[in-house]
């Protein structure tokens, strides 16, 4: 299978040599750390930010954090009207760490590399593929509805926002949403069969399947594992 997203895969990333099961427990770890007040969270964001500024994917981080950029404007404008500017950079905090935690292991593993890592943690096989099909489905099933959306404004079915009102435009919103969602579901359908006959025939439910590889920790593995324990030992020390 290919990346999670062949088209931004940072392939010149450092990390693309971290086994990803390192990747997994650095990304957990730094979901864990959202739990932290404010002064050791900054401090432990600040880090993360150095990690992801070397490693060359702070591209994709941003991609992520603009998705909810202005969920993030409002939510920060009401903790600080509301509650207090300390909480509104300590929700902030939060937020940004929890939705790029996972960025270093989808921008630099492709998702074989993360099913066969799934699998040697011992995650049922069954569960591994799903997980690691979801992620490389997901930004394809992204540009398909896109792309069936503009098919469709091209032939005058779908319109967006007409600016209607009234049970009108309710009704024809609703027309809209059921022409993108049909054929939606027929491609999302039909993918998913088409994965499971390739699966098939590729003798993935044979009892003696076995990995054409096995990953192995390198000492930059235990490097950056010990270099992440530290930080958090640090961070958690603080008062």
């Amino acid at each position: 299978m290919s990346g999670s997203d062949p088209l931004s895969l940072a392939a010149h990333s450092f990390l693309r040599g971290i086994d990803p099961r390192t990747k997994l427990i650095v990304s957990l770890a730094a979901s864990a750390a959202v739990m932290l007040p404010l002064r050791p969270l900054a401090i432990f964001v600040g880090c993360y930010a150095a990690l992801v500024l070397t490693a060359g994917i702070a591209r994709h981080a941003w991609r992520h954090l603009s998705r909810i950029g202005v969920l993030l404007g409002v939510l920060f404008a009401f903790d600080w009207l509301f509650i207090g500017l300390p909480f509104a950079f300590l929700i902030s905090l939060r937020l940004v760490l929890f939705v790029t935690a996972f960025t270093m292991v989808f921008a630099t593993t492709t998702p074989d590399e993360l099913r066969l890592a799934l699998e040697s943690l011992r995650i049922p096989r069954r569960v591994a593929f799903a997980f690691a099909t979801a992620c490389c489905a997901l930004p394809l099933l992204e540009s398909e509805w896109h792309a069936i959306r503009e098919a469709q404004q091209a032939r005058g079915i779908y319109r967006g926002d007409s600016g209607m009102k009234g049970w009108r435009g309710w009704r024809e919103r609703l027309g809209s949403t059921v022409a993108l969602m049909v054929p939606a579901i027929v491609m999302i359908t039909q993918r998913a069969w088409s994965i499971h006959e390739s699966a098939a025939v590729r003798g993935f439910e044979s009892p003696d399947r076995r990995p054409r590889r096995q990953n192995a920790l390198s000492q930059f593995d235990w490097l950056l594992l010990g270099g992440v324990a530290v930080v958090l030992l640090g961070v958690f020390s603080i008062p």
